[in-house]
């Protein structure tokens, strides 16, 4: 993981595996921007940003299983 974490949790609301990593710490989304997408039940799923905000650091690795609640990024607004 790099960077410091940000005051906004991003979590799963599945368990899945990370197919990609959309967004980079430092990267500036807006509310509903994919930040991480997941693989749930063979379907792929977009991880959004639930604000406007600065990608703080990102805590998984494509490739990676996730469990339920796991964050997968944080974000600062």
């Amino acid at each position: 993981a790099a960077g410091a974490a940000g005051s906004i949790s991003i979590t799963a609301g599945a368990a899945g595996k990370v197919v990609d990593v959309v967004a980079a710490p430092g990267a500036a989304v807006k509310k509903g921007d994919p930040v991480v997408v997941l693989e749930i039940m063979k379907m792929e799923t977009p991880v959004v940003a639930p604000q406007d905000g600065t990608v703080a650091s990102v805590e998984v690795a494509k490739g990676e299983t996730v469990e339920s609640g796991a964050v997968l990024a944080t974000m600062n607004a």
